[in-house]
């Protein structure tokens, strides 16, 4: 076996860079008023279809209420994940805890509509129904948010002009 000599290299150790500051990203163009009438349009559509589906449905009153707190608590959970994401792209600070929260409570409520239509006593097109009006709802809610949250900051803006 041949001898082997193996050199050491002397290594480098650079000091580690530091990760450029994130600049907060300019919203500065309006939402069209064909978007925003389209969300709100949207929101209404989902949320009123939700409702009267709830009204013509042949259940309990518990089991009415149980589906339209779920939209409730699901609406809610969706603005306040497009809150705390546009806070956090615009460097307004949020605090993790709110953002995790923001985001299981709107998984927390489309799992308990699909759990509850899971278990449901319906035909499967009312489960469908209920399942579309309740996305486009937590959808629209979000762009809803988004438009409003666009508007405002444009206005504020054309303001300090």
């Amino acid at each position: 076996m041949e001898n082997q000599n193996f050199k050491i290299k002397d290594e480098i150790i650079e000091k580690p860079k530091t990760r450029p500051t994130k600049k907060a990203t300019v919203y500065d163009q309006k939402p069209t008023s064909a978007f925003i009438s389209a969300s709100w349009a949207a929101l209404f559509i989902g949320m009123v279809s939700y409702c009267i589906g709830l009204w013509n449905a042949d259940m309990l009153l518990n089991e009415k209420g149980y589906y339209f707190t779920i939209l409730l608590f699901g609406l809610f959970s969706a603005v306040s994940v497009q809150k705390s994401v546009r806070d956090k792209l615009e460097g307004i600070p949020v605090t993790d805890i709110y953002h995790s929260i923001s985001w299981f409570t709107t998984i927390a409520s489309i799992v308990l509509l699909v759990i509850g239509l899971w278990n449901a006593d319906l035909l499967l097109s009312e489960k469908g129904f209920y399942g579309m009006s309740f996305t486009l709802s937590l959808f629209a809610a979000i762009a809803v948010q988004k438009n409003t949250r666009d508007t405002k900051f444009i206005d504020e803006k054309e303001l300090e002009k």
